[in-house]
């Protein structure tokens, strides 16, 4: 996990005559790991570094399309790759058990095929690779290869701890050998840290039985690749997760990592964002606007979708809400065409927007969000409560840390079976509105959060002593 490590392997450490060091950068096929991968890339870059970026064939194509629509490609020193992620045209890529199947079929040997291609084609010599944790495989074939590797964790450092510590919370009776919870407990790594539910383990609330077993199996394969890196680094900061560095301190906090705040660079998206919603917002008073996203993956049924619809109105206050064209299953669109025109002017409906500018605008007041971890820095990073609605996988860890640990947030309590009430929206919504406190500590985290990627500040520090590391 360290620099020491070094040694594991057959590595080639190229002098440093022989120009720019060049990583391969792979993420999880996924919206929520592309963007902070995209967004190191970009850092990387602007510290000379030659960089390719590897997505599958499926999200290659979005990202394309989506940056096409500023005139460019946003991506000045990456150079854009794809691979067949092992799927059929059609299939589900939101089916985290057949997307992690079918990477698993393919990707390993086209990233071999990739890296022999460029060391013997004469041009820049494949000096890192820097894979998502979620993509141990991709360590494994850069140590089978000679090629020094470093590991990129894109959620919060929370749950890479909890992940590590599988085997022990196997020996202490927590889950057993699959994953599978022992008993109905909450507990804590350390204090200080959020406290967990053995019912909301995220891979045990990552779909059905199958995907469970799936996502567990790989979460596992991952721990045992790790060590291969010679250092993990978080897209995190100390501050905001100082309990979990204590407990794992060879992981280095270098972030948030926000691309289009720090460079204005392209982020990654895989839909096209509206930008209309930003004259919008101009046109509402200071801290006014409740923003709403649940990111690329959640659903909601069409019941569910109409009653938070009708919680967003029943509220009063003006709204932002993104509303992907598959939020909801079966969704009514004269129903959403109607109720578009009821809450015209004080309530604007986009396809996808420019999250990280959105939420930089000072007529935000709240951030409704599933809590997804890219999603909870970009809030934190800008001094916005959060409303908190957890869809599946890491995003109840992440609610737990904004209501309990960081207190910069409500959450949404769906009752017995599932369902949300408009008036509880209201409820929750007026109680953000008129809580001092809270805001208060969401500017506090903001301050910090920006001291410690300010020049001087700890993430900025330990990401100069990455790069450092890997232009030996």
């Amino acid at each position: 996990m360290n620099r020491d490590n070094r040694s594991r392997g057959n590595r080639t450490q190229l002098p440093a005559a022989m120009g720019s060091p060049h990583a391969i950068i792979i993420p999880y096929p996924v919206q929520g790991h592309v963007i902070p991968l995209i967004a190191l890339s970009h850092s990387l870059v602007a510290h000379g570094f030659k960089i390719t970026f590897i997505n599958s064939e499926f999200n290659h194509e979005r990202v394309v399309a989506s940056l096409s629509q500023n005139g460019g490609d946003g991506l000045e020193g990456i150079h854009m790759v794809s691979f067949p992620d092992g799927l059929a045209p059609g299939e589900d890529r939101n089916d985290i058990r057949r997307v992690t199947e079918g990477f698993l079929r393919v990707m390993p040997r086209c990233l071999e095929e990739l890296i022999e291609r460029m060391n013997t084609s004469g041009g820049d010599q494949v000096t890192w690779v820097i894979a998502d944790g979620n993509m141990g495989w991709a360590l494994e074939v850069a140590q089978k290869m000679g090629i020094r590797s470093a590991a990129f964790w894109p959620a919060s450092t929370a749950l890479l701890a909890i992940f590590l510590s599988i085997p022990k919370m196997i020996q202490d009776g927590i889950i057993d050998a699959k994953g599978m919870p022992e008993r109905s407990e909450t507990f804590q790594l350390r204090p200080g840290m959020p406290s967990v539910n053995t019912s909301q383990l995220s891979w045990n609330c990552a779909g059905d039985l199958e995907e469970e077993r799936v996502i567990f199996k790989l979460i596992v394969s991952n721990n045992q690749a790790m060590p291969l890196a010679e250092m993990i680094i978080c897209n995190s900061f100390y501050d905001l997760e100082s309990e979990s560095f204590n407990l794992f301190p060879n992981l280095l906090p270098v972030g948030p990592l926000l691309t289009s705040q720090q460079f204005g660079k392209a982020v990654g998206h895989f839909w096209l964002e509206d930008t209309t919603c930003m004259s919008w917002l101009d046109q509402q008073p200071a801290n006014s606007v409740i923003y709403v996203a649940f990111g690329s993956i959640a659903v909601f049924n069409q019941d569910q979708f109409q009653e938070l619809a009708l919680g967003l109105e029943l509220s009063g206050h003006p709204f932002l809400w993104v509303v992907r064209h598959d939020l909801a299953d079966g969704i009514d669109d004269s129903w959403l065409d109607g109720f578009g025109d009821r809450v015209k002017g004080h309530g604007k409906l986009v396809g996808w927007s420019p999250q990280q500018q959105v939420l930089a605008h000072p007529s935000i007041a709240c951030f409704f969000s599933h809590c997804g971890w890219n999603s909870t820095l970009e809030g934190v990073k800008n001094g916005v409560p959060f409303l908190c609605w957890p869809y599946f996988v890491d995003q109840f860890l992440n609610r737990a840390y904004i209501c309990d640990v960081w207190k910069t947030g409500l959450s949404i309590e769906p009752d017995d079976k599932g369902f949300v009430p408009r008036e509880q929206i209201k409820e929750k919504v007026d109680q953000i509105f008129g809580n001092e406190e809270m805001k208060a500590r969401a500017l506090m985290w903001k301050d910090i959060a920006n001291r410690c990627t300010n020049e001087g500040g700890s993430s900025y520090k330990n990401f100069k002593s990455f790069v450092d590391a890997v232009k030996e």
